[in-house]
């Protein structure tokens, strides 16, 4: 256990479990005779996770234009079909990460990701019916299941790993979701090519296969404690926030910021890119909207599987990261009328990205005892999904303004978020 250095600055890590460095966290010997060739496919199997989840939102953002025009409608209401989907989804979030807590990371993940199946098959025969209210309503219906997926995967890796095995797991998790941001713009353009709503039928297919590498691949580790009740829990995630409030919100704040502006770009970049002088849809659109993606993905794979638990690495990394999304995205000012430039800046923003969230999730999901890591992983993928359903609409109204205006607010928001991390995420120089 690392000990406080200043109770101000100093992050304090504690945990309840005793393992060694780089084993599973479980009381069984099961695993770790199925060596390292069983450990991948168990990555393998929670990565799925929350790849599904991106898929949700990403899939969409290169058909929203199509469905402006076909079902005559807003900007500001196709960009409902995003916020309406993560505002659920963290509304939710709190919610289900306690039940994970009480009853168990896996009798949320599958339910939820059932719910979330059926309802993009609900949304698909709205858009059929060309009812906007039903594609509205499916897409809360996927919102509020979603909050079951990525957040409780996250939390079963802080269950089931510790050390460099947790920091690469997670990293991997954080990479997962950054590869069904880059894949998902390309898979939703190809599936437009068939009829513009089939991505909504797609869903269905690509839960049913998570739901079986989960059911199948994963072992939750048994739970040695009987849960807490509900004041108790929530006086102990009061506590916790009272003692560690200052870096942990610092925290949830910046991963808020980082997917804040990844969606809000995407939504920009979907609607500018097909109108002159650019002239680019279809299949192209989703091959350039995946290219700061790509950078953030490879980034997000590599950070996390090098930081491993040095607190110090991971300050580095994470300033360097908000250095560099203040810098690239200050630059789009004057360059966001030539594609080229414009796409390479928005990739160096987006490999900020990249370091800057793997080294949030495993000082997150760290910082605090099994009982209480389903909660706050959960509040911290809350404000992840607000900022992914602020982005899209808040964008939108920018657009109608300025470009200058948009890219002069995110830009002025990414230094307060660096001023905010440099001062007051200060991690011990190996965290548990």
């Amino acid at each position: 256990m690392a000990k406080t250095k200043s109770r101000k600055l100093t992050i304090s890590f504690e945990s309840d479990v005793d393992v060694y460095e780089d084993q599973p966290k479980t009381g069984s010997n099961k695993k770790d005779n199925s060596g390292s060739k069983g450990r991948i496919w168990e990555f393998i199997a929670i990565a799925t996770v929350p790849m599904v989840l991106v898929l949700g939102n990403s899939m969409l953002v290169p058909i929203l234009p199509d469905m402006q025009q076909l079902l005559g409608i807003s900007k500001f209401q196709s960009s409902l079909v995003i916020t309406l989907f993560s505002l659920a989804a963290g509304v939710f979030i709190p919610v289900l990460g306690y039940l994970s807590d009480r009853f168990g990371r896996k009798p949320i993940i599958i339910p939820s990701l059932i719910v979330y199946g059926a309802a993009g098959i609900l949304a698909g025969f709205g858009a059929v019916w060309k009812s906007y209210t039903i594609i509205i309503i499916a897409r809360t219906i996927q919102g509020l299941a979603a909050a079951g997926t990525a957040p409780i995967a996250m939390a079963l890796v802080g269950d089931m790993y510790n050390g460099a095995t947790e920091s690469k797991a997670l990293g991997l998790t954080e990479a997962s979701n950054g590869a069904g941001k880059v894949v998902s713009p390309i898979i939703g353009s190809l599936l437009a090519l068939i009829v513009w709503y089939a991505a909504f039928f797609a869903f269905p297919i690509f839960c049913a296969l998570s739901l079986v590498a989960v059911l199948f691949l994963i072992k939750e580790p048994k739970r040695d404690k009987q849960p807490q009740k509900l004041k108790a829990y929530i006086q102990g995630i009061l506590s916790t926030l009272k003692q560690k409030g200052r870096w942990l919100i610092t925290s949830f704040f910046a991963g808020s910021l980082g997917l804040f502006i990844l969606f809000g770009v995407l939504f920009y970049l979907s609607n500018v890119l097909e109108k002159e002088p650019y002239s680019i849809d279809g299949v192209k659109k989703g091959f350039v909207l995946a290219i700061p993606l790509l950078g953030m993905v490879t980034t997000s794979y590599i950070t996390g599987s090098v930081i491993k638990k040095n607190g110090i690495l991971m300050r580095w990394l994470m300033n360097i990261g908000l250095i560099s999304m203040t810098v690239s995205l200050a630059a789009t000012i004057f360059f966001f009328k030539n594609l080229y430039v414009f796409i390479g800046l928005l990739t160096i923003s987006s490999i900020g990205t990249g370091l800057l969230l793997p080294c949030l999730n495993t000082i997150i999901t760290g910082s605090v005892t099994k009982e209480k890591r389903g909660m706050i992983t959960s509040l911290y993928s809350c404000l992840r999904f607000l900022g992914v359903a602020a982005g899209p609409p808040l964008f939108g109204w920018m657009m109608e303004m300025s470009d200058r205006i948009v890219f002069v607010s995110v830009a002025s928001l990414s230094l307060v978020t660096l001023a905010l991390v440099f001062f007051l995420i200060k991690p011990d120089k190996q965290v548990s």
